[in-house]
């Protein structure tokens, strides 16, 4: 099998005392801020999708259990066995992706979905195909749709500003504050920023409207799937994409800028297992995360960046078996504060989005292919962002042939 051997071939994985030695401020810092900000805007898009798709605070407390827990177990072991910062969780474009498919799909058949998107992507994993799978569709056209699914949430961001103007307002004050500074951006995230302003200001204005929750275990619910046709055609090819082209490809360009060489076919591997696993108890596709393992890999000895992993890795199995005392806790906020957070973690992504949908080739497909998205009009029961994959691409193929390489 094309699976990259762990560590050195002379090496092997470091026990306890090394991974002590090896971890240090520097790294604990850096893992500190990257779990805050997988902790914060990321969890607020999975409340945001599952509650305009009608899922109950159960299913995402489990959804968020998954998401944390399960990954957190992968991440840890990826870590310790390649010594590099491979830090996995959960597909943000997939998330919101799912969104519009709950309207009219039910959630078995969502989660169907997933373990199909699991399968798929172990077999590419392991028959070393990831490559060629990724370069099938052009980026442009892939990210036109992730610029027609994301759109909504920089919209909700406005209306956000509209709706509840002083929790809002200050939030994006906050962060634009921050991010004018790159020196304190560095230090002190604009994100986590928007997040401490936002909390502030619930408790001034008195807006937190939640129950006591005492500190429980998690008890993820544990669905059956349901296996339809229209869900496969609808969810499993955009998913797969996400994870192996937007999501581990950002991850893989990240490390690779750190200097670290990320086992690519293991990878989608893990990423199929785990997917595989925590859609049983309803969470979307794993993926290698991008923002996380670049802030972790941002500073240091490259040598021990696998420890700030491990330590996320750590942060991630408490916040999953708390599931349920934080997402009480998260919905106890005004939507505003959801919809802020949430939009305000979309938007150098919506940015890149449109960077790179319509910067050079295939403008004119990703162009279709993010109208036929944002209009989220289904066809043949099957969800809008797929029909623009598929007229982006003719599109493309038809009006600007130029654009592919020759074969």
């Amino acid at each position: 099998m094309p699976l990259e051997q762990p560590t050195q071939p002379t090496a092997t994985p470091p026990g306890p005392r090394r991974i002590l030695a090896d971890f240090g401020g520097v790294y604990f810092a850096n893992a500190v801020v990257a779990f805050i900000f997988a902790a914060s805007g990321p969890v607020a898009i999975i409340l945001a999708v599952g509650t305009r798709g009608g899922l109950a605070p159960s299913d995402l407390s489990s959804w968020i259990f998954g998401a944390f827990f399960a990954n957190g177990l992968i991440s840890i072991a990826f870590c310790w066995l390649y010594r590099q910062p491979l830090v996995f969780f959960w597909t943000i474009p997939g998330t919101v992706l799912v969104g519009p498919a709950l309207v009219h799909l039910s959630y078995a058949e969502v989660i169907g979905a997933f373990i199909a998107t699991g399968v798929l992507m172990l077999a590419l994993g392991l028959s070393g195909w990831v490559r060629r799978a990724m370069e099938t569709v052009p980026m442009p056209i892939v990210m036109g749709m992730v610029a027609g699914v994301f759109l909504r949430f920089g919209l909700d961001l406005v209306f956000a500003i509209r709706d509840d103007f002083w929790i809002a307002a200050p939030m994006v004050a906050a962060f634009l504050a921050l991010g004018a500074s790159r020196g304190l951006a560095r230090f002190f995230p604009p994100l986590i920023g928007a997040l401490a302003v936002g909390v502030v200001m619930i408790a001034v204005l008195g807006k937190f409207d939640a129950a006591p929750q005492a500190a429980a275990l998690a008890h993820p619910n544990l669905y059956a799937p349901a296996f339809s046709w229209r869900a496969m055609v609808e969810l499993v090819v955009p998913l797969a994409i996400t994870v192996l082209v937007v999501q581990n490809g950002q991850g893989v360009t990240v490390l690779r800028s750190a200097g670290h060489a990320p086992p690519v076919n293991a990878v989608a591997a893990a990423c199929g297992t785990g997917s595989i696993v925590t859609a049983f108890v309803g969470t979307v596709s794993t993926c290698l995360t991008g923002p996380v393992n670049a802030i972790i890999s941002a500073s240091g000895d490259k040598r021990r960046h696998y420890t700030a992993g491990i330590f996320v890795g750590l942060l991630a199995l408490v916040f999953g078996l708390f599931a349920p005392l934080f997402t009480g806790l998260m919905l106890g906020t005004p939507k505003a504060f959801i919809a802020a957070l949430a939009g305000l973690a979309m938007l150098r992504v919506l940015q890149t989005a449109f960077t790179v949908s319509f910067k050079d080739h295939f403008a004119l497909g990703a162009l279709v292919t993010f109208l036929v998205t944002v209009v989220d009009v289904p066809i043949l029961n099957i969800g809008a962002p797929f029909w623009g994959l598929v007229f982006g691409y003719l599109a493309s193929r038809l009006l600007e042939p130029g654009d592919f390489p020759a074969r």
